[in-house]
């Protein structure tokens, strides 16, 4: 018997975090929709055959999809993030209304939406009672949590908020994914051998001073910043784990290099948990801000595969009661 293909709807993709981790977990994308044109074509650059559509999600209609199994997006950050202004509701940029206009539309079995920790903040609990009673409305139950990536083998401190929420018919509770049972790389055991790739003699002592995982990658804003690895906390964070974080370096140290190196694209890709098969279109600014901005693809695996676990059980359960309803039934003898 063939396997089912669960299908999925990706909103505001980005570079394509959430949908590598998704499609890892056995969903087929029917579409993905992402304002940016870089990271359009970066979705592109890797996945030639995803259906990429580059526009506003305001324009978006659920008609065009069909039946869908999931819908996933990582809404816009800053409504919420601390390093901004915290508007909420009321910023422009908050895109949950239109989350929950697609929900309506498509009507999903489950949704899956991203989003910064600052929505854990005592102002927003009125906000997060507000999407979870518009999404109760449409038949829909909500569970909220906060997961950190490096308990899912993601080499850096990058807690996000995961709201999902299952179709009340489906009959089944959702479970948030246990941790990994093996701990995150340091910085030091994760690039190693890029560090010495090309020969640096100070890769290895590089290598065991950088004994822990990462601080969270910044840097992402159009607005604040570059190719870089964020404010003055940050950069002196990175700086006790042996790294210049005022800049990305072009490539990798070179057998006589002194100091402290520069992280690479390749190497900030990979402490956000990317394969190293992911290109990044565009210059380093604009590559650097793709992955700045992404969502770790292990934790979006991780949720997504206890998701289907949910759509399987609800279609199991429904297996087991068309058959125990055929073989209940009464038939008429003439």
């Amino acid at each position: 018997m063939a396997t089912k293909k669960y299908t999925s709807v990706e909103i505001c993709a980005g570079a394509g975090g959430q949908a590598l981790g998704v499609e890892m977990a056995g969903f087929e994308h029917k579409a993905l929709v992402e304002i940016d044109e870089a990271a359009c074509a970066t979705l592109r650059l890797n996945r030639p055959q995803w259906n990429v559509l580059g526009m506003d999600i305001n324009h978006v209609q659920g008609a065009w999809f069909g039946d869908v199994d999931l819908l996933a997006g990582g809404v816009p950050c800053p409504p919420f993030s601390v390093a901004g202004k915290q508007l909420g509701e009321k910023d422009e940029r908050n895109l949950f209304p239109q989350a929950i206009r697609l929900v309506s539309e498509i009507k999903p079995k489950a949704v899956m939406l991203e989003n910064v920790r600052g929505i854990f903040d005592p102002q927003f609990d009125g906000y997060r009672d507000w999407i979870g009673s518009e999404l109760a409305k449409l038949g829909y139950k909500t569970y909220w949590n906060l997961l950190q990536a490096s308990e899912y083998g993601v080499s850096q401190l990058r807690p996000r908020a995961l709201c999902v929420a299952l179709r009340k018919d489906l009959n089944v509770e959702f479970e948030w994914p246990m941790a990994s049972l093996f701990p995150a790389k340091s910085v030091g055991e994760l690039l190693y051998d890029l560090m010495k790739s090309e020969g640096w003699q100070g890769a290895e002592a590089w290598r065991d001073a950088a004994n822990e995982i990462a601080p969270t990658l910044v840097g992402g804003s159009k607005k604040h910043g570059g190719a870089d690895l964020g404010p003055t906390r940050a950069r002196k964070k990175w700086a006790s784990l042996g790294v210049d974080g005022s800049g990305l370096a072009d490539d990798v140290p070179r057998a006589d290099f002194q100091g402290l190196p520069k992280l690479t694209i390749r190497m900030a890709a990979r402490i956000q948990g990317f394969p190293d098969g992911w290109k990044f279109y565009g210059k380093k600014t604009t590559a650097y801000r793709q992955i700045g901005n992404a969502f770790p693809p292990p934790v979006a695996q991780a949720v997504a595969v206890s998701i289907k676990k949910c759509l399987q059980q609800s279609s199991k359960k429904n297996e087991k009661e068309n058959t125990s309803a055929h073989y209940g039934r009464t038939y008429k003898v003439s």
